[in-house]
């Protein structure tokens, strides 16, 4: 598949998020994780090494059928048609809020926290405290509280782009500075919901050293993510992040909820 335009897009900047200021007023009522399957059932599973990890089932499929009926009730905004110059195209609706509280939740209140630092069975096993920093690019502490709500219809998509690495500032007492190192995608619908379509595909690119050679050796296959009800994704970001898209949706709606891995300052 020819490369697309490679734009890339900010997770969080203060301009990106004018068009949803009074919706960042006051906090939501999340509804409850409930019910969440034992993390002794999940896993990681490093899908691509050092750059994509997925966490199948790790919301239940009643657990996202209750949030896709809840995000229906937020006010959705519909991206630009027309991208700013160095982004990549996006087509799609969504909602962001400036949510510590639902991000903490996100991390300590599911199995989320123990599978990232390895505290517990399915978590990345034989990885010392020093590799599981070298994976994460840093000291874990949490999510970027900054929630995003996204929902793709019947022909919208996300272009060719990469995800920057942001600083911000966990809140806590004392509050922790921190800069985003891994993307968090949690996938709430899929062809069992009636979403056809919406693939996240990522693009490996040729090591530095054969791209001086010149190498005739064809491109490496895109990898393919495909949608599953209650899946989270996680993939590496900033500097190393991979060139990804989000395929246009054929047929229903693709909801996700976004946001990322911090590390310490």
């Amino acid at each position: 598949m020819p490369f697309k335009n490679k734009g890339k897009i900010e997770p969080y900047t203060k301009s990106s998020t004018s068009s949803s200021k009074k919706n960042t007023k006051q906090l939501l009522e999340w509804p409850a994780f409930q019910p969440l399957i034992p993390k002794s059932d999940l896993s990681l599973q490093e899908a691509l090494p050092g750059q994509i990890v997925t966490i199948s089932n790790f919301w239940t499929a009643t657990l996202c059928r209750n949030y896709v009926s809840f995000l229906r009730s937020l006010p959705l905004a519909t991206t630009p048609g027309k991208p700013k110059r160095g982004d990549a195209v996006r087509v799609n609706d969504r909602f962001q809020i400036d949510d510590p509280v639902f991000a903490e939740r996100l991390w300590s209140g599911t199995p989320l926290k123990d599978l990232v630092l390895g505290n517990s069975e399915g978590g990345l096993l034989g990885l010392g405290e020093t590799e599981r920093k070298q994976l994460w690019g840093g000291e874990v502490v949490g999510l970027n509280p900054n929630i995003r709500i996204y929902r793709y219809s019947k022909g919208q998509f996300f272009d060719q782009h990469y995800d920057d690495s942001n600083n911000v500032i966990i809140p806590g007492s004392p509050s922790i500075p921190a800069r985003t190192t891994w993307t968090l995608l949690l996938y709430l619908t899929s062809p069992a919901t009636g979403c056809i379509g919406g693939e996240t595909v990522f693009y490996p690119e040729p090591e530095p050293s054969k791209k001086k050679a010149k190498s005739r050796e064809p491109p490496q296959e895109p990898f393919v993510v495909d949608l599953e009800t209650g899946l989270a994704l996680l993939h590496r970001h900033g500097a190393e992040c991979m060139l990804h898209e989000g395929r246009e949706v054929l047929e229903g709606e693709k909801w996700v909820i976004r946001s990322d891995l911090c590390v310490r300052r």
